[in-house]
């Protein structure tokens, strides 16, 4: 029994700025550090390829220190909305209304709300009372995709239902006024908010690529290169400096096989829907992929236009590929990593 992805939706907060506009929060920020840190940063910040982010909060609001109280009561306000307009574009794209939906999971790691989104969602849209929830929390970037997975397998295992996926973030609530560490620096000057939902379906009639496999990649001892700690501040990123190296290493295992499990090989792949993580990134994944001919131009366009979403961010990339119909018979394969270290993978066919 198939399932497919039948829409695909995103969602952006009311406030944006071009980072040529952030520049002088950031100086300002800065203003009490090394004359020659200050010129590093704000050098990252014009390097970074994101030219302008949107944000659940003004500049102003972000570059202030309040609390992590202040902070999350931000977040849980916003991201309901965001969330509830994202899945409300995603039902109309598939003619559908929200009581056509059996599953839902909502994907978020940059904020604490119990209960979790999918629960305002229930009653804000009317959807079934007895419709199955499952939040994720704690999978970061590669989320998007894990609910994707999840969605699948629900669906594979029951006919003629729907399920939705709804990735909502909000990065600049987690940012961290007295963290002068390059953690902070580089995910500040890449972050950005936003949110996606996506439909799938196991009905026979329901059209859009095939979910064809799906796989995770775990790195052993990685655990300490990405996520977040809890401190009295709220959410301090960690970032380590070697996570592109990391997945230069493993890159090979990490698509070769999973394609040969499908009888293909990166020849037979037409679409790259990569998270774009940061410009580093990137830069390697981009590398890996050109010796294979391909390209990820609209993962760095994504960048470029809306920063790192976190979960949300290759549902934007997925949207563009979706919104151009690709030609029956093309194939895809979505690609995020996220804390763990782990690597989500997704083949899909048109």
């Amino acid at each position: 029994m198939a399932v497919k992805i039948t829409s695909v939706a995103k969602q952006l907060p009311k406030y944006y700025r071009e980072t040529k506009d952030i520049i002088p929060f950031v100086k300002l920020w800065m203003q009490d550090q090394d004359t020659r840190f200050q010129r590093k940063v704000i050098k990252l910040f014009e390097g970074a390829a994101v030219d302008k982010r949107y944000s659940i909060m003004d500049p102003e609001e972000v570059f202030t220190a309040t609390s992590f109280e202040e902070k999350n009561n931000i977040y849980k306000r916003e991201v309901t909305q965001l969330a509830e307009k994202s899945l409300q574009k995603s039902l109309d794209k598939a003619n559908l209304k929200a009581t056509d939906i059996d599953y839902i999971i909502t994907v978020s790691c940059t904020g604490i709300m119990i209960p979790s989104v999918d629960a305002y969602l229930i009653n804000s849209l009317g959807m079934k009372q007895d419709i199955v929830r499952l939040p994720v929390t704690e999978m970061g970037c590669a989320a998007g995709v894990s609910g994707i997975i999840y969605a699948k397998n629900f669906l594979k295992s029951n006919p003629n239902k729907r399920a939705a996926v709804v990735a909502v973030e909000a990065p600049t609530a987690t940012f961290q006024l007295e963290d002068y560490s390059m953690a902070n620096i580089v995910s500040a000057a890449i972050f950005g908010d936003g949110a996606s939902s996506v439909i799938l379906s196991s009905y026979q009639d329901d059209e859009g690529p095939e979910i064809v496999d799906e796989a995770m990649y775990h790195f052993y001892d990685a655990t300490h290169m990405m996520g977040f700690n809890l401190v009295n501040s709220g959410l301090q990123m960690i970032l380590d400096k070697e996570v592109p190296q990391k997945i230069a290493d493993h890159f090979p295992k990490i698509i070769h096989p999973f394609l040969e499990k499908n009888n293909l090989s990166i020849e037979d792949v037409n679409h790259l829907i990569f998270h774009p993580g940061g410009k580093k990134i990137v830069q390697t994944v981009e590398e890996l992929f050109g010796v294979l001919g391909k390209n990820i131009n609209d993962t760095k366009e994504v960048l470029r236009l809306y920063g790192n979403m976190s979960s949300a961010t290759v549902l934007y990339v997925l949207e563009r590929f979706m919104d151009r119909n690709p030609k029956k018979g093309e194939r895809g394969i979505m690609l995020s990593f996220g804390p763990g270290f782990s690597a989500q993978r997704i083949l899909l066919e048109w």
